[in-house]
């Protein structure tokens, strides 16, 4: 089922919570709606679902317009954030109670509950009460039900949010693969970006109601279409310096560091003006980091280490900067001792200070 999303827009009273938003969601394709809270992306699903409907702008499912159509006959299913379990029915009644509504034969019934429990592993729950369930279990539930009907396409509005974090990774593998087997169209929001990323055929970036990027995980983290969306994917995110670009140099500079741009910097930066502040964006594992004192790398000191197991993020201060590089996970310094730090300026990014978009 594809989806075509067409200068949508929601408000509410005189507040706009969706602003002229448009996306073309191919058959089988799953997109993830990323953002902060109140970026409007569960509002959209709403709207999509028509549990909201939209101020202007058209849903088109299919090719058809369906902005007038109830929910019942969109051909979709929708998983919330809360599970939404009827407590006084077992595992199985909750599964079946999409198709006990459409008046389905109880034999075909039962047949669909069982083969949608042994799809998801749950086929030994089906005659608990969801009190007797964990939250994993209850969330596994919640899906079966939502497929149990064969619909056209999956809403998912944050899934996983209520799970531990490791149930929150596991859950997040079944996901997927699920997914990729049923190959159904599926709309998913969420503001974990590490869920967007991993999930995601291609994501949507929004904030205050706008679309910021829509284009594959790896794109977005490796060429963010603005600031914003470089500093909201990517974990630690992305740091930033403010200064100006000399062209004759072709360095970018500030009053903490001058750093050599490549040929294809320069080609790109050539034409912006000499007086206009540019943002320079570098990823921590673009930042390397020594203890060793470095001729040509830039003298600094640690602020304080975060120890992660397997790698170690340095907080360093470079004079009024503070920036946040990754080492190994034998890294070890105490804070305010001296270490030196070289750019890798092969993968920074350039923004223009003013507006926010990439240059």
């Amino acid at each position: 089922m594809s989806i075509s999303l067409q200068h949508l827009t929601k408000s509410f009273g005189s507040t706009t919570v969706v602003d002229d938003l448009s996306l073309e969601i191919s058959d089988g394709e799953f997109v993830v709606l990323l953002g902060p809270s109140g970026c409007g992306k569960t509002t959209t699903l709403r709207m999509i679902a028509g549990l909201e409907q939209a101020t202007s702008g058209d849903i088109l499912i299919e090719g058809k317009r369906v902005n007038d159509l109830p929910p019942q006959r969109r051909d979709v299913a929708m998983v919330f954030q809360s599970y939404a379990l009827y407590p006084h029915m077992t595992v199985a009644g909750n599964i079946g109670y999409p198709l006990r509504v459409r008046k389905l034969a109880h034999d075909r019934i039962e047949t669909q509950v069982k083969e949608t429990a042994a799809l998801l592993e749950i086929e030994s729950l089906l005659k608990r009460k969801p009190r007797e369930l964990s939250g994993g279990e209850r969330q596994r539930v919640a899906l079966a039900r939502a497929i149990v009907r064969h619909p056209r396409a999956f809403l998912m509005d944050e899934p996983l949010s209520n799970l531990d974090a490791r149930l929150r990774l596991q859950m997040r593998g079944e996901l997927k693969h699920l997914q990729q087997k049923l190959a159904t169209t599926t709309v998913y929001v969420t503001h974990d970006q590490a869920e967007a990323m991993t999930l995601g055929h291609r994501v949507a970036v929004m904030n205050k109601g706008k679309l910021q990027q829509f284009d594959t995980p790896l794109e977005i983290y490796n060429r963010p279409a603005n600031r914003f969306v470089a500093e909201f994917v990517g974990s630690p995110g992305m740091n930033f310096l403010d200064g100006s670009i000399d062209i004759s140099e072709g360095s970018f500079r500030n009053q903490n560091v001058s750093l050599a741009l490549n040929d294809s910097q320069r080609e790109t930066l050539n034409n912006i003006d000499s007086n206009k502040r540019v943002t320079l964006g570098i990823r921590p594992e673009n930042l390397q980091v020594s203890l060793s004192q470095r001729d040509d790398w830039h003298q600094a000191s640690v602020y304080v280490t975060e120890l992660m197991g397997s790698e170690t993020l340095v907080i360093v201060q470079l004079r009024d900067e503070k920036l946040t590089a990754r080492a190994g996970g034998d890294f070890r310094a105490e804070p305010d001792s001296a270490l030196w730090i070289e750019f890798d300026t092969r993968k920074a990014h350039f923004f223009d200070s003013e507006t926010g978009l990439r240059l």
